[in-house]
């Protein structure tokens, strides 16, 4: 299954982000041991405990771990709490238990909201003793068996109990309940038992996606709740029941403060009673007792065994899903596979028998595994479902292995994971090799994949699934150590010509260690590789180096796969060469930038799309603004804009007939206004990745494995069927679909009136979201590829979001700034953005002698003007009476765009006995939102706009006549237009 039809079956479900951050709160940082100095050499002698603490806390990704401070001393315990925070107080007792526990009420009284528990040495006689004591006290009490691991199951202990109550159940934490009253052995299981869970931790944190993920799931570790009686163990169960791994239990302890042989036995029966399958173990001195377990179907530990510590271990991780997963024959309890991580369970979840299956299934082992790792929400869901709610044991393994998938995805977007050859796979969705920085093409599709997973927009629609395409990011650091190993310094900074650069870089090599990356990553390439550039200068938002650098793409070679890696590490090395060819260094000259200051990473990415009789290209590509500054009404600017084409997206910035419409009015494109429009302005060629591999080749020139093909070569692609529409020779129309006779056209027709793919909607939203999040207008590309098969969903690639204004471009005009004494020409209804510069020419058609019947021999004054200005290589501001480019000569100047198209802004004045609304449903439109003309429409006689027509007059002519004048300015004129309010002002030369 390739990697689109995976992410489909992914999105079955919809996980949020585990609050991990919020987890663990309340902590102890400070430690106040009260003991002899005698004792607190023996705990200090060798550093361990230091040691420990500093371990589990550094790999927790806290800043400091608890600092323990020594009171020898009432009166000096008492001066170091009444100076600092102290969280935790251990009173260390020697022979005089009663002072000691005077010592932690006296304490406890002052500072009630410290935590303080009582720690006392081994001996039979100072345990009755404290056993006691306790008893009266209310105490927490440890024994001191010479190990300092007490010490981190204390602190520990601590910690669980103060946030059980927000981590359990409000995040879905895990929990063990340890019911024991004997100070000694709880004593000595819970080092044993919170071993098991850190080391339990570190395993499953090799599963998230980065070195800081790995630290916050470490907080979702299972927690340990002690009770040392029945009523305590019933009131923690009933309260965190639905969040307990399992119960170990002594057999005999305290019932309504009476010692009970078989309380342990009773809270079995109870809490068995609602959760028939919760792993229960049983404790006793008394060997005679495991009868009692056996009878109930527990397990059973002998308090005596020689082994305790090693069987206790070994009943955690078998029974409470700690370590593998062990696939288990139902019958022999044989073991039958395992899996040691999330990504492996899904692999095997199909294959292992039915039986064994079933097995785990109901028994909610699968829930329990996951719960132990802290993967609370598959496992909630998976624990919610009985075997009763599938038809059949494949329905419910096909159930779990996509809800397993869908989490996978679901984790792994919104974050960069670090890329482990040993662990990716396709649900990777983006991943880095190195350590250094992504550049700015890998920023923008970082911060896409996280607003996505952020706002989980389009979960209305059904049948579109949105994404970025699969990515993985070599980082900047590789190319820094590429080009040292190298030696390319000198070469790359020097004159030589682009294609004796290339060759320098073409033969350099890479160290072993990334080869073997990307030998992994193609083990997984199921598509042609995007290998684009992403330099920390790209798609800035004050200067865009967007086609400055080379993008090459790999065709897919499944049976090839050496090819293909050698022609990979090609692109790569090209990529990082067009950093210095020509035309990069002059770019980065000219935008005050330094060569040597620019990095390069790489971006690979699965290209969208199909395979088409050997051309590779998606059905659709688009590009999406936020604005429209060439609104027909009733569109409005802030509607956005969408332009769509078949094939790569290189037909959008190289065609001129790419199809255009408002997200918000999908049936209303210029192009499509009539079939004889549809046929002049619609698409007539695309671009396709020639899949063949022997024909691919490497050059400074990026386009060369690119094919620009006719439409009428694509006539028996499926494509065409999301893309095509008929043009109907004999009723002179223009017929949705591919199923007649006649030329096709290109008109995305079946998408765009076809509410099964609601592409404008999907669109709309995420133009919204975009604004929203940058705060500014913004472009998005995509790719849309709804040719996956009979009732699949469409694949919707966002490959990339910048913003479309730079602070520097920005124009503001409000009416405050339109002085007629400044201004030529200043227009409250204005089409465009921006400034236009360099201008000093301006042509205009004389409105004292203007004669509408004279409309055409005014096109070939114009024209023949044009043809003069596009010789000189320049460019002009054009004024006239009516519409430009109208058909009918009575309502204006009937020129074509050839005619005029040196223009770079052009301006419809009307007189007082000639008024003429301006045209926006023309072809003459088109050309003007494809080439971006500034285009004011002015009525000054009504005082709609000004006109200092008496200015231009004053001017010498280079050219004039009765009809037509031409002048030139010394110095350029301004050309500013505010595409927000569409307010446009000509400013007189400096």
């Amino acid at each position: 299954m390739d990697y689109s039809k995976k992410l489909i079956a992914s999105h079955r479900f919809q996980f949020n982000d585990v609050a991990f951050k919020q987890l663990m709160q309340n902590r102890v940082y400070k430690v106040l041991v009260i003991c002899s100095n005698y004792d607190f050499f023996l705990i200090e002698e060798d550093g361990r405990i230091d040691e420990l603490i500093f371990e589990e806390y550094t790999s927790l990704n806290l800043r400091y771990p608890p600092i323990f401070i020594h009171a020898n001393s009432v009166q000096r315990a008492m001066a170091i709490l009444s100076r600092g925070k102290i969280d935790l107080v251990i009173t260390m007792l020697s022979a005089g238990t009663r002072e000691s526990f005077e010592i932690s009420n006296q304490i406890r009284e002052e500072y009630p909201s410290i935590a303080g528990v009582v720690l006392e040495h081994m001996s039979r006689e100072v345990s009755l003793r404290v056993e006691n004591e306790s008893k009266l006290n209310n105490e927490q009490v440890f024994s001191w068996l010479g190990q300092t691991e007490i010490f981190v199951a204390i602190i520990k202990l601590i910690e669980d109990r103060k946030n059980a109550e927000y981590d359990i159940l409000k995040v879905g934490v895990q929990a063990i309940l340890l019911v024991e009253d004997s100070v000694r052995f709880y004593s000595s299981y819970l080092p044993n038992i919170y071993r098991i869970i850190l080391m339990q931790a570190k395993e499953f944190t090799t599963e998230a996606p980065n070195e800081y993920h790995k630290n916050l799931r470490m907080r979702g570790r299972p927690k340990i709740l002690l009770a040392t009686d029945y009523e305590e163990a019933v009131e923690i169960y009933e309260k965190y029941g639905k969040n307990i791994l399992g119960v170990i239990s002594d057999i005999g302890f305290p019932k309504k403060g009476v010692k009970d042989h078989e309380a342990g036995l009773k809270l079995c029966k109870h809490i068995r009673g609602i959760d028939k399958d919760l792993p229960f173990l049983l404790q006793s001195f008394h060997a005679a007792n495991r009868k009692f377990a056996d009878a109930m179907g527990v397990g059973f530990l002998d308090k005596t065994s020689k082994s305790l510590a090693y069987e206790l271990r070994n009943y955690v991780k078998r029974y409470m899903a700690f370590g593998d997963f062990v696939f288990l024959d139902p019958d022999g309890f044989t073991e039958i596979d395992r899996a040691s991580d999330l990504r492996m369970l899904q692999r095997k979840i199909r294959k292992v028998p039915n039986e064994s299956f079933l097995h785990h299934f109901e028994q909610n082992d699968f829930s329990r595994w996951m719960n132990a790792r802290a993967l609370f929400q598959p496992a909630k869901l998976l624990r919610e479902k009985n075997l009763s709610d599938f038809v059949t044991i494949e329905e419910a393994k096909q159930f779990t292995f996509d809800l397993i998938a869908s989490f996978r995805t679901a984790d792994s977007r919104g974050v960069i994971s670090s890329f482990d050859r040993n662990t990716f796979d396709d649900y990777i969705n983006f991943s880095r090799i190195g350590n250094g920085l992504v550049g700015g093409k890998a920023r923008g599709l970082a911060y896409i994949d996280s607003f996505l997973k952020k706002h989980q927009p389009f979960t209305d629609y059904d049948n579109i699934v949105v994404s970025i395409p699969q990515t993985v990011v070599i980082c900047t650091d590789i190319y820094d150590d590429f080009l040292e190993t190298n030696k390319l310094h000198e070469i790359a900074s020097s004159d030589a010509p682009d294609e004796v650069i290339l060759q320098h870089f073409i033969d350099a090599d890479f160290a072993e260690s990334i080869k073997d990356d990307l030998r992994a990553y193609l083990n997984y390439a199921k598509k042609p590789v995007a290998v684009r550039s992403s330099s920390l200068l790209d798609d800035s938002h004050y200067q865009s180096f967007t086609e400055i650098y080379n993008t090459y793409m790999i065709p897919n070679q499944p049976n090839n796969r050496e090819q293909m890696f050698e022609q990979l590490l090609s692109a790569i090395k090209s990529v990082y060469a067009s950093v210095f060819f020509k035309q990069s260094k002059a770019y980065t000259e000219s935008t005050s930038n330094v060569i040597d200051e620019e990095k390069m990473a790489v971006v690979l990415q699965a290209v969208c799309g199909n395979d088409y009789n050997g051309m590779y290209y998606p059905p659709i590509s688009g590009l999406a603004r936020s604005m429209n500054h060439y609104p027909i009404p009733p569109e409005r600017t802030e509607d956005g804009i969408v332009h769509l084409s078949m094939g790569l997206g290189k037909s959008l910035s190289e065609s001129v007939s790419t199809l255009r419409f408002s997200p918000k009015f999908p049936d209303k494109a210029i192009q499509l206004s009539s079939p004889k429009t549809t046929l002049r302005d619609t698409q007539k060629h695309f671009f396709a990745l020639d899949t063949n591999p022997d024909a691919f080749q490497f050059s400074q020139n990026e386009n060369v494995n690119i094919k620009r093909m006719s439409i009428r070569e694509a006539d028996k692609h499926s494509a065409m069927r999301f893309c095509a529409s008929t043009y109907d020779y004999e009723n002179n129309m223009i017929r949705s679909g591919v199923g007649y006779k006649g030329k096709k056209v290109i008109t995305f027709a079946n998408v765009l009136k076809n509410k099964r793919i609601p592409l404008s909607e999907v669109v709309r939203e995420l133009l919204e979201i975009g604004l929203k999040e940058l705060k500014k207008p913004v472009e998005i590309e995509f790719a849309l590829n709804p040719d996956l098969g009979k009732d699949e969903p469409t694949v919707f690639k966002i490959l990339q979001i910048r913003p479309t204004i730079s602070q520097r471009s920005q124009v503001r005009i409000r009416e405050k700034h339109m002085i007629p004494k400044e201004s030529i020409i200043y227009s409250t209804s204005v089409l465009g953005n921006g400034k236009i510069e360099g201008i000093t020419d301006v042509i205009y058609v004389r409105p004292q002698t203007f004669n509408p019947a004279k409309n055409p021999e005014t096109t070939k004054i114009i024209e023949r003007l044009n043809t003069q200005m596009i010789a000189e290589n320049r460019n002009y501001l054009l004024i006239g009476m009516g519409r430009w480019g109208s058909s009918d000569p009575w309502l204006g100047i009937p020129v074509t765009w050839a005619q005029i198209s040196a223009a770079k802004a052009i301006v419809e004045s009307g007189l007082t006995d000639y008024r003429i609304d301006a045209s926006r449903g023309t072809h003459f439109f088109q050309n003007l939102t494809t080439f971006r003309i500034g285009y004011f429409t002015i009525n000054p006689y009504i005082n709609d706009g000004f006109y200092d027509v008496d200015f231009l007059d004053a001017q010498p002519a280079i050219y004039q006549d009765q009809i037509v004048r031409h002048i030139r300015f010394t110095e350029a004129i301004r050309i500013e237009i505010d595409g927000r309010t569409n307010n446009g002002i000509i400013y007189k030369p400096n």
